[in-house]
């Protein structure tokens, strides 16, 4: 049986494997997937951003608490454990990559060799160092292959956008993505009320909620170039209920790209709350 579409072909449930957690509950669902195969799992806890009901699951040896800045602590954490398997899960708030951070040596040495310095970039350059050291970072959308956006509706209520809106608002969504700028917009009848930039998808929802938003919509996509070993459209309840909050009744998701967070929920409250979410 596959456990999941997004593994290497020669994963082994034999090896060790580390989920660097971040907020929400994105990393605790992806925990109770590895249970399911008796997974043998190690915790990273940056800090702050980790929820403590996680953390209580884990005895002291298979965790460790790290600063943002401490990927010399992260890589020899990694290698004193032998941990062959990493997954990026959870949301690092942006600000902590950018004010107040405090790197190590490591880091230092790390940040001087971009030429960019973003959340992509820092990432990324995180992900190549943890692979330097022997272990290989995962998509982040291993094991969540049940909470995925498929095509079609996933919810009862009737998608009443029409064609052309949805292809405009998937153009502009696809446009802005490839920018570089966000992974989301909000759309009425062929006009942008607001696109996602640094502050996310629930600043968007409320900057888009000063207009007129009968019949507008939440598209929510990817990149062409998506690095999805840290870079995972995120939909869930928290999204729905400022939805629901603000008027905008309708979310448009990237099929096999967007993770809908513990789904079946998520999808429940969408339908009591009349909420069409539709994938494409």
């Amino acid at each position: 049986m596959e456990i999941s579409t997004f593994l290497p072909r020669n994963f082994s449930r034999e090896k060790k494997i580390a989920i660097i957690a971040g907020r929400g509950i994105y990393p605790i669902l992806l925990y109770d997937r590895m249970q399911r195969y008796e997974l043998d799992v190690y915790l990273v806890v940056p800090d702050g951003e980790t929820d403590g009901g996680l953390i209580s699951r884990f005895s002291g040896g298979k965790f460790i608490k790290i600063s943002i800045g401490q990927i010399g602590k992260l890589l020899s954490f990694i290698e004193s454990n032998g941990i062959d398997y990493v997954v990026m899960a959870g949301q690092i708030q942006p600000k902590k990559l950018f004010h107040g951070l405090i790197p190590d040596l490591k880091a230092l040495f790390m940040l001087s060799r971009l030429k960019e310095k973003n959340a992509e970039t820092i990432f990324g350059a995180v992900a190549s160092e943890i692979e330097n050291v022997g272990a290989k970072v995962l998509d982040a959308r291993c094991f969540m292959d049940e909470d995925l956006a498929v095509t079609g509706n996933m919810t009862t209520g009737k998608l009443n956008i029409k064609e052309e809106h949805l292809e405009h608002g998937i153009k502009i969504a696809k446009g802005i993505s490839e920018l570089g700028i966000g992974q989301s917009a909000i759309i009425r009848k062929g006009t942008v009320l607001a696109v996602e930039d640094f502050a996310g998808t629930n600043d968007l929802i409320k900057r888009a909620s000063k207009f007129k938003v009968d019949d507008a919509f939440l598209i929510k996509t990817s990149k062409h170039w998506q690095d999805y070993r840290f870079d995972v459209p995120i939909f869930g309840q928290q999204t729905l209920e400022l939805m629901v909050e603000h008027g905008i009744l309708t979310a448009i998701l990237e099929s096999n790209s967007v993770i809908i967070l513990d789904k079946q929920n998520a999808l429940s409250f969408a339908n009591e709350s009349n909420v069409t979410v539709c994938g494409f």
